[in-house]
C-alpha cells in the first residue's frame, strides 16, 4: 500500500476505535448517574482532609509501621490479571497480600505515599529488596526471571487495600460522582505529577467498608506506571520508572488566565501504532483530556497541599521504595520541581 494511503487507513482506524470508546463512556455515564443517585444519603469519598501533612510518615505510608506484613510470607497462588507478574501470599498472621514483581514495584510504592500524603485514598504497600516466600513454586507462568531462587524473591512490593475495606467495583475517569469538583481536578494533577499514565477503569477501585455501610471510597488503586514518561512508549522499560525521562519533563505545558494544560497524558502518533495495540492506543487518545483545561485555582489548591511536604518526607517516599541514595535525591528534586511549578501559578 502507498505510504499516504497507509497513513490515512491508520488515522481512520484510530478514529473508529476512539468513537467506540466514547460510546462506551456514554453508557458508563448513565450507569454512574444511577448509582450515584442512590448514594445521596451517604455520599462517596474521593478525598479526605489530611490534617497536619508534615506529621505524615511517607517512609511507612498509609498502613504505617504497625500494619506492615508479618514475615515470613507463604505463597498462595499466582495472579494472572493485568500485565505485571503478581501472586498472592499470606503473612505469618494469616493476612493476605498481593506481591508484585518487575518494573512497577518501586514506582508504585513511592506514588501511593504521595497520593496519601495529600488526602487521597491509597493502598497499603511495602517494598522489600528481598522477600522470603515459603512454598514458592519452582516456576511461575510469567515473571519467572524475576522470582529469584529457592524462595528468596528480589524487589517485591506487597499490597493490601486500606485497612477494613474491600473492593466493590471500578470507576471511570469521565463518569463518576466527583467529576468537575476541586478534589477530582486535584487528582488529575496528581496523576500528571507522578506521571501515572495507565488510566484504565480497572485501575480505579470503589471500596466499601467490610463491617458497616459507611460511604464508598474511590481510589486509584494501581499507580505502577508512575515516574517515567508521560505516556506509554515503545517498551515498558522506557515508560515506567524512567528517571531520566521523568526529570526532563515539565509538569505544565500552558498557563491560561483561568486554567492550565499539563504535559500529560501523552499518546503515540497514529502513524507509529504498529508497536501498540489498537484498543490501548484508542483509550490513551480518549483520556488525553485528563491533563487538559484544569481550573487554575484547583491546580493551585493541590499545589498548596503538596508544598506542605518537607524535603525529608518526599525523600522518604522514595527511600521506602528501595531506590538508591542517588535515585532518591534525583526523584525528590524532580517532584519538588513539579510542586514549584504549581505554586508559581
Amino acid at each position: 500500500m502507498h505510504k499516504h494511503g497507509h497513513r490515512l487507513l491508520t488515522a481512520l482506524t484510530a478514529l473508529l476505535f476512539i468513537a467506540i470508546f466514547n460510546t462506551r463512556g456514554l453508557s458508563q455515564e448513565n450507569s454512574s448517574s444511577s448509582s450515584s443517585a442512590g448514594d445521596r444519603t451517604n455520599p462517596p469519598i474521593l478525598w479526605s482532609d489530611p490534617g497536619d501533612i508534615r506529621s505524615r510518615s511517607l517512609l511507612w505510608g498509609p498502613g504505617g509501621e504497625e500494619r506492615q506484613p508479618k514475615l515470613p510470607v507463604e505463597f498462595v497462588q499466582e495472579d494472572m490479571a493485568g500485565t505485571s507478574s503478581k501472586f498472592d501470599v499470606n503473612d505469618s498472621e494469616g493476612k493476605k497480600w498481593k506481591a508484585k514483581l518487575g518494573l512497577e514495584a518501586k514506582p508504585e510504592t513511592a506514588a501511593t505515599r504521595l497520593l496519601w500524603a495529600v488526602g487521597y485514598s491509597a493502598n497499603e504497600n511495602y517494598f522489600f529488596p528481598e522477600l522470603e516466600v515459603k512454598n514458592m513454586p519452582s516456576s511461575l507462568r510469567r515473571g519467572q526471571n524475576l522470582a529469584g531462587q529457592r524462595g528468596h524473591v528480589p524487589n517485591v512490593r506487597l499490597q493490601r487495600h486500606p485497612h477494613g475495606y474491600k473492593r466493590k467495583g471500578n470507576w471511570n475517569w469521565r463518569h463518576n460522582p466527583f467529576y468537575g469538583t476541586r478534589e477530582f481536578n486535584g487528582l488529575r494533577v496528581m496523576m500528571a505529577l507522578i506521571a501515572n499514565w495507565d488510566l484504565k477503569d480497572d485501575n480505579n477501585a470503589v471500596l466499601e467498608n467490610e463491617k458497616n455501610s459507611g460511604p464508598k471510597v474511590y481510589e486509584v488503586s494501581d499507580v505502577g506506571t508512575a515516574f517515567g514518561t508521560a505516556g506509554k512508549s515503545f517498551t515498558d522499560k522506557i515508560s515506567k520508572g524512567n528517571l531520566d525521562a521523568y526529570r526532563k519533563t515539565k509538569l505544565i505545558a500552558r498557563v491560561h488566565e483561568d486554567h492550565v494544560d499539563l504535559n500529560f497524558p501523552k499518546a503515540p502518533p497514529a502513524t507509529e501504532i504498529a508497536e501498540f495495540q489498537w484498543v490501548f492506543y484508542a483509550h490513551q487518545r480518549s483520556i488525553r483530556w485528563v491533563g487538559q483545561h484544569i481550573p487554575r485555582a484547583d491546580a493551585k489548591w493541590i499545589g498548596s497541599l503538596l508544598a506542605q511536604l518537607s524535603p525529608e518526607q518526599i525523600e522518604d517516599a522514595f527511600k521506602a521504595a528501595g531506590y538508591s541514595p542517588e535515585e532518591v535525591a534525583a526523584y525528590s528534586e524532580a517532584v519538588t520541581s513539579r510542586i514549584q511549578e504549581l505554586n508559581a501559578l
